[in-house]
């Protein structure tokens, strides 16, 4: 008897596990599907998948990298995918491992358009990375006027550092013999009021 219900017990777990283990491995294939078409360009599996009734694979994540769709899209320079993704419910300020922005990442490939593109759908151009580095102190430090104006007219603060060395974007821009046109136009950005910062109240 006791051998029996020994039996039944580790059965039940068994099939538990057995029923789940599929589910789980069918959403990280769908997962890899999807990134791996949007990686291709094949529009078709894209398209299929992004038009199911109630998904969430727009925002789906590399398990390595952290890399979203839209990472992949902005590193190609693709400002077609981009909109449709974002028409489509992709996070504009999704990051990946590194707490890269698709805004970010849009500075390193000198994509001034397409900071133009995220800065409609309200994406936050003062997400730093894990370094607190934002994605104008990126386009600062690559003294480019055209990423500058366009990260400035999408609300980037001038004056947020960054957790390395304490700096802002108009520090950098300052210290840098080269940016001088850079620093020019932020010039003319005024210079931003300290936050205060929300804390517990003592009594």
């Amino acid at each position: 008897m006791f051998r029996h219900t020994l039996t039944i017990a580790l059965a039940v777990p068994l099939a538990t596990v057995s029923i789940a283990a599929p589910a789980a491995a069918q959403q990280q294939s769908a997962s890899y599907k999807f990134l791996q078409a949007v990686r291709t360009g094949d529009g078709s599996v894209v398209t299929q998948m992004l038009d199911q009734p109630g998904q969430r694979i727009v925002n789906t994540r590399d398990t390595t990298t952290g890399e979203a769709a839209l990472h992949i899209v902005v590193k190609r320079g693709d400002a077609t995918y981009l909109r449709y993704l974002l028409s489509k419910g992709a996070d504009p300020n999704v990051r990946d491992n590194a707490g890269n922005t698709p805004m970010m990442l849009a500075v390193q490939e000198g994509e001034p358009g397409l900071i133009d593109i995220l800065a409609l759908v309200k994406a936050n151009a003062n997400l730093g990375n894990s370094g607190g580095e934002t994605p104008l102190i990126r386009a600062v430090q690559r003294r480019d006027l055209a990423l500058v104006r366009s990260l400035l007219a999408a609300g980037a603060n001038p004056d947020q550092p960054d957790n390395i060395a304490g700096m802002s974007a108009r520090d950098y821009a300052k210290a840098d013999p080269r940016a001088v046109p850079v620093l020019k136009v932020l010039a003319d950005t005024p210079v931003a009021k300290p936050r205060s910062v929300a804390g517990p109240t003592l009594r």
